[in-house]
Parts: C-alpha cells; sequence; structure tokens
C-alpha cells in the first residue's frame, strides 16, 4: 500500500507517523490528526483527494497536538471537525518562503485551491491566502506588481491621449507638426502599455479560454486587442482598408483608447487589491495580538521563557501583570481581571480567579496568576476563530446563486451584443460606418465587464464575517448570515444559554443567629459532600468572607442531606423531610420556602441544636445580559421560546423573570429537535440557541443554530453562529449584522445590475440617434473600472455599522 502524504487531507496538519486515525483509500494509506477529519474523509474522499495540495511549511505550533507526543489519554479526540482548509495554524513568520508556501483560494470560488499565489482559473480574480500571515510583510506583491504597470502604463497613455485629442482641435494642429509619423508616434507610446503592463490580462483571457470559463477577463483581452492590432495594422498597411474606415482620407486608429482602457483598467485592480486586503484586517488584528512566548513552571519549580510552539497541553505557566495569556487553560494559583476584549468585544476586564478558564492571547490585568495549558496550537479559541472566519468568509450565501446564474450567461450575452452591435453600426451606420462599428463594439466588450456583478456577494460577506468576529460573534458561513436576519422564533435552552449554567448560593434566610455564622456551619458541613449544591455553598461561604470550620461525625443521609458536629454543635443541612426525620420544627420557614421555590431556588433547610436556624436558597442564576438581550428579541419581532429539560415549575419560573413566551419543559435533547423541525414545517424559521451536548441535534436540525461559546464543542460544530461570550445581546448584534449584510449585497447587486443594464445599450450607441452621442472605449473602461470601486467601497461600509 502506498504512503499518502503527510499532512492531514482535510484540514492541512501534521499528525504523528503512528496516529490511530488511518484510512486506505486507492491504494493510499492516509493519517489524520483527529477522528473528526477522517469522518470527514471517509464521507467525500473525492472531494479532499482532488483538492488536495502540498500543506504550508508553518512552524512547530501549526502542527496537531498528537505531534507533542500526547496520548489519546490528553483527550485529542476533541470531536470537532476542523473547517476545510482552516487547520493550518496562523503562520507566525512572513515573507516570501512562507507565501509561496501556503494555500490560495479565490474569494469568488472557495473550490478553487493551489500552493502559492496566482488567478482563478474561473474568474481570473487574484487569489488570496486561505489563511491570513500573521507578523513579517504583508501579501502585496500583485498589489506591487499592478501598482508597478498603471504608473508604467499612465506614463506612456498620456501622451497617446494627448496627442490623439490634440487632433480634434481646429486646424488638426498634431498632424499639422507630425504629418504621416503620428500614427507611428502612437504605436511607439501605446505599445509599452499595451504588450507589457496589460500583459496580466492576457495571461488570463487565456485562462479563461482554455478552462472554458468565459469571464471579464475575456472581454477586456479580446477588446483591448482588437484596438490595439486593428490599429497596428491601419499604421503599417493602410492601403488595405477600404473608405468606410478613413477619416479625413486616412484610416481611423485608436491607440489611445488601447492604452487607455489599459491604464484605467490597472488603475481599478490596484484600488480593488488595496480594498480586498482591508477585508481581512479583522482576522489579521486578531493574528498580530497572539502571544509569542510564556513563562513554564518546570517540575523543580523553576521556571524558563519558552516559544508558544513549545508550549503543551498540562504545562503550568505563569501569567504575571500586564502579559498576554500564551493558550486557553484554567487558572491553578492567583487573581485578576482579564481583558478579553479582543474576542468578546466587550470592554470591561473580566475577573479571574482559581479555577476559572481563560483564553489565549488575552491580556492580564494588575494580578498574577498561574495557568494551566489546555488547549494549545490549532485548539485554541484564538485559532478556531480564525478557522471559522476564514472559512466563513469563502462560503457563499444563497443569494449569490443568483448573480452566479446570470453571470454564466452573461459573457456569451455580451460577445453577441458586441458583434451585433458590430454588425448595426457597418450596415446602418453613418460613414466612415466601419470605424464607428469597431469603436462602439470595443465599447460594448469593455463597458460589459462582470466584475461588479462577481465582486457584489463575496465583498460584503468578507466584510461582514470580519466585523462580526471583532463583536464577538462567529457566522460558521455566508448561509447563516443570511437566514438569521429572517428568522422569526428563537428558541433557547434554560441551562447556560440564560442562566450561567453552575448553581450558586442566591438567597440566605437567617432565623436565629447571624449570617456569617449559619454559613460557617453549613459549608463545613458541605466540604464532606459530592453533591454539586455544596460547592456552591461552600464557595459562597468563602467569597462572603465565613470563617473557615471543621465537621466531625460528618454523615450522608441519601435523599435527605447531610449532618454532624461544628464545634460542639449538631449541625444537620438538607431537604424537609431531613428535618423531620430529626424531629426539627420545620414551620417558621415553611411559606419563605414557597415563595423561594416559586422563584426557581433549591431550598436547603439549616437546622443546629434541634431547631431551624435557617433557609439557603441555590439556584441556576440568571445571566446579567439575558433580561435585556430577551427585550431586544422581542424588539425585534421575535418570538422567544424556552426548551428545557427541567422541571415545569422551573422552567416557568426562568420565563416569568423574563417575559419569555413560550415555554416547554422536561424534554429530552430529541424532543428539542423534533419541536424545531414540527415548528420548521408549520412554517416558521426557527433559529435556536444552546450550549451543551444535549442541544446540538436541535442545533444541526434549525435554520440557524447559535451556540455559546462557552459550552461545548459538540454544540459549537452543530452551529452556524457561535457567540464568543456566549451572551444572548451577541444575537441581537448577529441579527443587526445580517439584515444590514443582506441589504448592503441586495446593493451591490443592484448598482451591478444596472450598471450593465444602463452601460451596454449605451455603448451600443442607442442614444446616438437622438443626441448624436457616443460612448467612448476610454469612458467604457473608466466606468467599468469604477462599477467594481463603488461594489468594493459599499461593502466596506458594513466596517462601520452600529449594530
Amino acid at each position: 500500500m502506498q504512503q499518502g502524504p503527510t499532512q492531514d487531507p482535510v484540514c492541512g496538519m501534521t499528525p504523528k507517523a503512528d496516529s490511530p486515525h488511518q484510512h486506505e483509500h486507492g491504494g493510499v494509506l492516509y493519517r489524520f490528526c483527529s477522528a473528526s477529519c477522517k469522518t470527514r474523509f471517509v464521507a467525500e474522499p473525492a472531494r479532499f483527494v482532488e483538492a488536495q495540495a502540498p500543506a504550508p511549511a508553518a512552524p512547530q505550533a501549526a502542527k496537531c497536538n498528537h505531534d507533542h507526543g500526547h496520548g489519546p489519554s490528553h483527550g485529542h479526540d476533541h470531536g470537532h471537525a476542523h473547517p476545510k482548509g482552516s487547520a493550518q495554524e496562523p503562520e507566525r513568520g512572513g515573507g516570501a518562503a512562507a507565501r509561496a508556501d501556503a494555500i490560495y483560494t479565490c474569494p469568488m470560488h472557495p473550490e478553487v485551491k493551489q500552493k502559492g499565489p496566482g488567478s482563478c482559473p474561473i474568474c481570473g480574480m487574484s487569489l488570496e491566502p486561505m489563511v491570513p500571515v500573521a507578523g513579517g510583510e504583508p501579501d502585496d506583491d500583485e498589489l506591487k506588481d499592478m501598482t508597478r504597470r498603471f504608473w508604467v502604463a499612465t506614463a506612456f497613455a498620456l501622451p497617446v491621449l494627448l496627442v490623439a485629442m490634440g487632433d480634434m482641435l481646429p486646424g488638426r494642429p498634431v498632424t499639422a507638426v507630425l504629418g504621416r509619423t503620428r500614427p507611428w508616434v502612437e504605436l511607439v507610446l501605446a505599445s509599452p502599455v499595451v504588450l507589457w503592463a496589460a500583459w496580466p490580462f492576457y495571461v488570463r483571457a487565456l485562462a479563461s479560454l482554455r478552462a472554458r470559463s468565459l469571464n471579464m477577463w475575456t472581454l477586456i483581452g479580446l477588446g483591448v486587442s482588437v484596438a490595439y492590432g486593428y490599429s497596428t495594422l491601419a499604421t503599417i498597411a493602410p492601403g488595405l482598408f477600404p473608405e468606410s474606415f478613413r477619416v479625413h482620407g486616412e484610416v481611423a486608429v485608436y491607440f489611445e483608447a488601447a492604452a487607455v482602457i489599459v491604464a484605467l483598467i490597472l488603475l481599478g485592480q490596484v484600488l480593488e487589491l488595496r480594498a480586498r486586503s482591508r477585508t481581512s484586517q479583522a482576522i489579521s488584528q486578531l493574528l498580530e495580538l497572539s502571544a509569542k512566548e510564556a513563562r513554564r513552571i518546570e517540575a523543580d519549580g523553576s521556571e524558563v521563557d519558552v516559544p508558544l510552539d513549545a508550549v503543551v497541553v498540562g504545562d503550568r505557566l505563569r501569567v504575571r501583570p500586564g502579559e498576554k495569556i500564551p493558550v486557553d487553560g484554567v487558572v491553578l494559583e492567583g487573581s485578576s481581571r482579564v481583558d478579553e476584549s479582543m474576542v468578546s468585544g466587550e470592554p470591561v476586564p473580566v475577573a479571574k480567579k482559581q479555577g476559572d478558564s481563560v483564553i489565549g492571547s488575552t491580556v492580564n490585568g494588575t494580578g498574577g496568576l498561574v495557568v494551566e495549558a489546555q488547549r494549545v496550537g490549532a485548539d485554541s479559541l484564538l485559532s478556531r476563530i480564525v478557522a471559522m472566519v476564514a472559512e466563513a468568509q469563502r462560503s457563499r450565501a444563497p443569494i449569490q446563486k443568483l448573480a452566479d446564474r446570470v453571470a454564466a450567461y452573461f459573457v456569451p450575452a455580451v460577445l453577441l451584443a458586441s458583434a451585433a452591435t458590430f454588425a448595426g453600426w457597418a450596415l446602418f451606420g453613418p460613414e466612415p460606418s466601419m470605424a464607428y462599428a469597431l469603436i462602439n463594439a470595443v465599447a460594448v466588450l469593455i463597458i460589459a465587464c462582470p466584475c461588479a456583478l462577481g465582486l457584489a456577494t463575496p465583498m460584503s460577506i468578507m466584510v461582514a464575517t470580519g466585523k462580526a468576529a471583532s463583536m464577538g460573534v462567529l457566522f460558521k458561513d455566508a448561509d447563516a448570515i443570511e437566514t438569521l436576519g429572517k428568522v422569526d422564533t428563537l428558541v433557547v435552552d434554560k441551562t447556560g444559554t440564560l442562566t450561567v449554567g453552575r448553581p450558586a448560593l442566591t438567597e440566605v434566610v437567617v432565623l436565629e443567629g447571624e449570617e456569617p455564622a449559619l454559613l460557617a456551619d453549613a459549608a463545613a458541613l458541605e466540604r464532606g459532600s459530592e453533591h454539586p449544591l455544596a460547592a456552591a455553598i461552600v464557595a459562597a461561604a468563602k467569597e462572603r468572607g465565613a470563617p473557615a470550620l471543621e465537621a466531625t461525625g460528618f454523615q450522608s443521609i441519601t435523599g435527605k442531606g447531610v449532618s454532624g458536629q461544628v464545634e460542639g454543635r449538631a449541625v444537620a443541612l438538607g431537604n424537609l423531610a431531613l428535618m423531620e426525620s430529626l424531629g426539627v420544627d420545620p414551620s417558621a420557614g415553611i411559606d419563605k420556602a414557597e415563595g423561594m421555590r416559586a422563584e426557581a431556588q433549591t431550598v436547603v433547610f439549616l437546622a443546629i441544636d434541634g431547631r431551624l436556624a435557617g433557609l439557603l436558597g441555590v439556584s441556576d442564576p440568571i445571566k446579567e445580559s439575558t433580561p435585556a438581550a430577551i427585550a431586544a428579541l422581542h424588539k425585534e419581532g421575535l418570538r422567544v421560546v424556552m426548551i428545557t429539560g427541567d422541571s415545569e415549575t422551573t422552567a416557568r419560573a426562568v420565563a416569568a423573570k423574563l417575559g419569555i413566551d413560550e415555554v416547554v419543559a422536561g424534554v429530552l435533547p430529541e424532543g428539542k429537535a423534533d419541536w424545531v423541525a414540527q415548528r420548521t414545517a408549520a412554517g416558521h424559521s426557527v433559529a435556536m440557541a444552546g450550549d451543551g451536548i444535549n442541544d446540538a441535534p436541535a442545533l444541526a436540525r434549525a435554520a440557524v443554530g447559535i451556540a455559546m461559546g462557552t459550552g461545548t464543542d459538540v454544540a459549537m460544530e452543530s452551529a452556524g453562529v457561535t457567540l464568543v461570550k456566549g451572551d444572548l445581546m451577541g444575537i441581537v448584534r448577529a441579527r443587526r449584522l445580517s439584515r444590514l449584510t443582506m441589504s448592503n449585497i441586495r446593493q451591490n447587486l443592484f448598482f451591478a445590475f444596472f450598471y450593465n443594464i444602463a452601460g451596454i445599450p449605451i455603448a451600443a450607441g442607442v442614444l446616438y440617434p437622438f443626441f448624436g452621442l457616443l460612448l467612448s472605449p476610454m469612458l467604457a473602461a473608466g466606468a467599468m473600472s469604477l462599477s467594481s470601486v463603488s461594489v468594493i467601497a459599499n461593502a466596506l461600509r458594513l466596517r462601520h455599522a452600529q449594530v
């Protein structure tokens, strides 16, 4: 059996040679970095084999974590698929060598991939790196080349234009001075422009013919070649042309049209390349913010600064005040406030203490932290954000299908229109009819270039995904952007979506004694318990400064609670059944307990020396941002439905606080998906927001799945939108951005269609019989370039949109 490539064919990462994830296809053995990549390959092997190209030579950090020698016990089978083409870790270096090895793709045709820069064989657009490069020089070689060609073309085209236009003055002063050498002067000046500056146009035009995919470069190449070729022949052998080609007894030449067309198109390319480079700034800025090294604490307690590439899962890292947190992890020691604005979009630093998760590349505040590395390399949140945004920018919105259908017939139709224009002017036009026929046919070819139509959707999608990433909203693809603005029903899970997802002590009712003393006694008992509520009580006692006491004679009574001795006092903590079994009179707290339960709290009775001393209310608190988010969603016209596996009482208590429209409680995971399917079948467009594995089926079934970034990988892979911060206000922002983006796309498509619908007849000469007006090919080239720039400029407005 033949050994396959060293890279994972799905994600481009480099798995270990003995990776357990292998698959044979076509007599070739392929290795994968994870089970999820293998699953994707087995499902569609042809897709990845055909598209495969050598993976970029990236630093060690770009390799899969298996390469660090960790076995399965380190949990590298994450169960989440790497987005196609995303797994190469952002390159730390820059320079030509790194760019030459990178995989490039077309913004309009993401199925096109190749090693190194180039042009798309389908549309001729310049290819872009699949993942932007961090650090080093920007990949602007093509921009520099086009800029150089533009200035050279301008330097020669202006004299040609002056010669041609000067001869239109009374007395034809240029011909009076140059005589019969005037066409030769124009030929000498125009040749560097047409033969050198325009060379990339011809290369792309021939590529379109070879690929049988006619595009804008086909029209440009044909138009410039015809104008220059005809003029050259007219200069060298004017005697070959009949009278119908002559003006003032001379064969008309159009060197100025060919030269100025090239210069204007080059100007359009320069402006387009500059604008396109700005669409990925959101990703590049994130990459630039990534940490470059970490301070690792060795086993003997010594500390050493190491490159980020050398950090592996399980390493203990010291983060000093003001430093960037190197990798995703959990706080082992210390407390601080961390600026997470780079991923969440929120400017207020977040408090971090022992046990809290931290995100790589966020900035530590004034406190010192010791962090255990949990996600490194391509598994880090920053890398996954970059991957998701890059993938979304290359995806195609359903609205793009309209533009694709039009473009498929557009270029052949333009060629026919140009031929018809030539024939019409040749047969019915005034003398010199053939000169009019030629110049108007060329104008039709030039003005009808479909570049604006092709750019209308991809530019808006690229800018919108970058804008969303800066707000902490990650769109998986363009379909999610388009669909989110159309949904009328939002389904939310309770735990972890509306609520924090961790039980917390929310209320203490003191019946005897003082609160610190009650909490101290309760925490002393609960330290020996494994119940989830126990951790909430112990944590609250510590946070509120209750003294730490020790319990003796600890006893756990299944289904009721715990009891023991605390500094000689008999303490019992549990439910009403425990109080009754111990002979404690609970009547003083019964009414209050009922009220607490109605507010979705679990009530714990605390008895000291046989008397009821207090009540502890434990609940999963509602996120601070949830009430405002629900109100904003209602203003957006959405019906909000809560589906949860919790009890009816608890669910309705939470819903009542938030003003949720409908509650479905006691539902299993498959029941959530079924409910979404039923509502969809009833004609509603349903979005589902959740954070757990149990939400994944419903997230996948919904028109748009929205995952909390604080949740599980499975939920995020099933969703079309991920909220990095896990805040429902992100849905409000994402929905507003969705609507703005679709409005922006429709504006772009209108510009493109209107431009072509109006431009082609004018270029063909329909105004000439009424007003005597003709559209010069030079003006046609300027209008064509302006249309593309206007579409890009309109898309870039999204970067400053208020959402």
